[in-house]
């Protein structure tokens, strides 16, 4: 069964194919030649995933799924939230991010944080969202060559070890986007029977 991820991130696709291990076939914007970023315009991470899955799904009239992810840090009154891929501007870069999110957590001890991720599936016409959480803190320092976005500086909870210190596969079975993808899979898989 063929889905447009509607991503042009290549470590969110990598992610998601892995933990799909071929049950589906699942194909990116790139592959459909859709090259521009697709806006996300508003305030919550829910929001900007169905946005992203309608637009691709009316342009294209194909299933979709897309998601969008942000980090949630308490003490920062949930920053950066729906800005965490641009938090410190544009164009988004990792290392500047991490580096604004540090220092705007430089005398705070309170440093619990949690990932969040929500996929917006449109299949056959009907939408559907899935959601992942995956809480922890964050570091006072960067650890770790794995991963992308905020996985140096992100511990989960009850590890020791930052999310880019974990395999692949380590992070594709306690990942926020792995909770709600299995989510999604489990749902389709679902639908496949009832078809």
């Amino acid at each position: 069964m063929k889905i447009v991820f509607a991503t042009s991130n290549d470590n969110k696709l990598k992610e998601v194919k892995l933990l799909l291990k071929e049950k589906f076939n699942i194909i990116s914007l790139k592959d459909l030649n859709h090259l521009e970023e697709i806006p996300e315009p508003f305030k919550t991470i829910e929001e900007n995933s169905a946005h992203k899955a309608k637009v691709i799904n009316e342009l294209y009239n194909l299933n979709v799924m897309a998601e969008d992810t942000g980090l949630e840090v308490k003490a920062l009154n949930n920053e950066p939230g729906v800005y965490s891929a641009r938090y410190a501007g544009k164009p988004p870069n990792a290392e500047n991010n991490m580096s604004k999110l540090l220092e705007n957590l430089k005398n705070e001890k309170q440093r619990a944080a949690h990932f969040k991720t929500v996929f917006t599936l449109i299949y056959e016409g009907k939408q559907v969202q899935f959601t992942g959480i995956l809480s922890g803190e964050i570091a006072e320092k960067r650890s770790g060559n794995n991963g992308f976005g905020y996985d140096p500086v992100f511990i989960p909870t009850n590890y020791t070890k930052s999310l880019a210190e974990f395999s692949g596969e380590e992070k594709s079975k306690i990942s926020h986007r792995a909770i709600a993808f299995n989510k999604l899979a489990e749902y389709l898989m679902r639908e496949c029977k009832n078809a």
